[in-house]
């Protein structure tokens, strides 16, 4: 199978990458990381043809545009604007594709919903709030990356309580991870200097992007041959 292919290959380079920059060697970003999220895509389109497949590798194909923008941040702020920009239209991809995934398993539960929707509130207005003082020009684009992120991982949550299982958990999984990314990216960013932040983002990026994207599939499952 070829799509299992693409996915252990992504596996093994991303140990390879991880390991690479927590050896310091961050100058190789350049190489190994475009190489990353397109594995994972090949992997998602040899799957087979399902309703959502076109969503899911648009939010992959616009993390990777963001992947690459990103690397030239020493360059100016604008590199560091415009990989939001492309992350935030992948969140929001990754938002409707929650959102239209599959029919309903089972009866959401109101009372957990309610309770996690708050959750999810509260991290947004603690993270705002730490960060808000040192973001000055930057307010307004975090503010919004961070209320749909928030959204992202809201619509996952959903999708946990009326989705199939395992697949309910591994997008909810990964949602979760994603947020924790790139909240690490925002502490360090704008808060105070994280010890090898770099390694940390990036660990939590491919991990919850491969954990979607399994979810994804596993909620799709191939039809059986008769």
């Amino acid at each position: 199978m070829r799509n299992a292919t693409f996915f252990k290959t992504y596996i093994l380079f991303s140990i390879f990458y991880l390991f690479a920059m927590l050896l310091g060697y961050e100058n190789l970003d350049c190489f190994l990381k475009p190489a990353l999220i397109p594995l994972l895509s090949l992997g998602a389109y040899f799957y087979r043809k399902f309703p959502s497949q076109n969503l899911l590798l648009s939010a992959l194909l616009f993390s990777w545009i963001g992947d690459v923008i990103l690397l030239f941040t020493d360059m100016g702020e604008i590199y560091f604007i415009l990989g939001l920009v492309a992350f935030l239209i992948s969140h929001i991809l990754y938002c409707v594709l929650f959102n239209k995934q599959g029919k309903k398993e089972r009866k959401k539960n109101k009372t957990v919903f309610a309770i996690g929707s708050v959750v999810i509130a509260l991290y947004l207005v603690g993270m705002l709030a730490l960060l808000l003082p040192s973001l000055g020009d930057l307010k307004i684009p975090v503010i919004v990356y961070a209320t749909v992120i928030s959204f992202m991982l809201l619509f996952a949550f959903n999708g946990y309580l009326i989705w199939k299982k395992p697949g309910n958990l591994y997008v909810f999984l990964g949602a979760i991870v994603f947020v924790i990314s790139d909240s690490i990216l925002a502490i360090n960013k704008f808060y105070s200097p994280i010890e090898k932040s770099s390694f940390f983002i990036m660990l939590t990026y491919l991990v919850a992007q491969y954990l979607i994207v399994v979810g994804i599939l596993k909620l799709n499952p191939k039809k059986p041959k008769v």
